[in-house]
């Protein structure tokens, strides 16, 4: 039987060939026990995935041991009240969870009525909420028959293999698909109207009032530097996510570094606003993802169409963009 590392190399789809393809594979293949391991594995126990499977946490149970047996290895280590996973359980899991959800895409599209047209989007929590949902209806007067299907995407989530296309913040480098440009991730300080009257230069801002977004720590410091003010450091309240941060600031709670295109429509709307005239480049770009076969697809072909002709509307405020070494105070 192949060697797990040489197994891990292949895409997800792959790993699921390879078991059909290989004739002493595809005798050891017991998607009874595949299908209670990965909902144990990713429910965390065995009495969630026979819940979800509609069969007893006994079953369960033993069906993983069956599948331990057949590969000849342990995937889980049994501890009281808790399932921890080994190192050869979190490497098939992690590639099994994607196939089934690539099956589950793959069937929805199989069984919908022949008129149904689906585009499915691997993209980000927050970059659909705050820039592609409120231009969707654009897109659905344009191409009313095709279903638009958001997915969980991210810069941190490998491309699905049931995405039709993935827009994610990167340096474009993403090997084995096609990277189209959409936005500069440009970086700018944003925040309500009151709080940007008593901010008449860079140099009125503290460091406590400087919202922080966990994943992206470098934000702020690189604006401050270019704005020479490497004395300031950013002390203020800290979250999770860009959508979080700039909801915060536009509860008044204090200054948020924006970025392109989330802060578009606050802008525009004028809930937040852009005390200074300095914008500085974070060095990545917003890019749609795509197989190169989806370019013969209708359906893509339109959405790709549409995203990058509105993607290159000019942005509700324009700010002077400059480089990072050069900056007024």
């Amino acid at each position: 039987m192949p060697r797990l590392p040489f197994l891990r190399k292949l895409s997800y789809l792959g790993l699921a060939s390879a078991f059909l393809r290989v004739g002493h594979l595809r005798r050891l293949l017991f998607l009874n026990g595949i299908k209670a391991f990965e909902a144990a594995a990713r429910t965390g126990s065995f009495a969630a995935a026979g819940v979800e499977l509609n069969v007893s946490a006994a079953a369960v149970s033993r069906m993983v041991h069956l599948l331990e047996q057949r590969l000849g290895l342990a995937l889980f280590e049994r501890k009281a009240n808790k399932l921890v996973l080994t190192q050869a359980g979190r490497a098939y899991q992690s590639g099994l969870t994607p196939i089934f959800d690539a099956l589950a895409s793959l069937t929805a599209q199989v069984t919908a009525p022949s008129s149904m047209r689906v585009l499915t989007i691997g993209v980000g929590h927050t970059f659909a909420m705050r820039w592609l949902i409120p231009r969707l209806s654009e897109f659905r007067s344009e191409e009313p028959d095709i279903e638009v299907r958001f997915t969980t995407g991210g810069a941190w989530v490998p491309f699905g293999e049931d995405w039709s296309c993935g827009i994610k913040l990167g340096t474009g480098d993403w090997p084995g698909l096609v990277a189209e440009p959409l936005f500069a991730g440009d970086l700018t300080p944003v925040c309500v109207p009151r709080l940007a009257s008593g901010l008449k230069r860079p140099a009125d801002l503290r460091g406590p009032s400087l919202i922080r977004v966990a994943h992206s720590p470098e934000d702020w410091p690189l604006w401050l530097k270019a704005a020479s003010l490497v004395r300031i450091n950013a002390r203020g309240p800290e979250f999770q996510f860009y959508g979080q941060a700039l909801q915060a600031a536009a509860d008044g709670l204090g200054i948020a570094m924006g970025i392109r295109p989330y802060i578009d429509d606050d802008l525009a709307a004028g809930r937040l606003v852009a005390p200074f005239d300095l914008s500085v480049p974070k060095g990545m770009r917003w890019y749609l993802l795509y197989r190169s076969f989806q370019t013969e697809q209708r359906d893509f072909a339109a959405f790709r169409r549409w995203i990058m002709r509105t993607a290159s509307e000019p942005a509700a405020r324009p700010v002077r963009r400059i480089g990072r070494a050069a900056a007024r105070n």
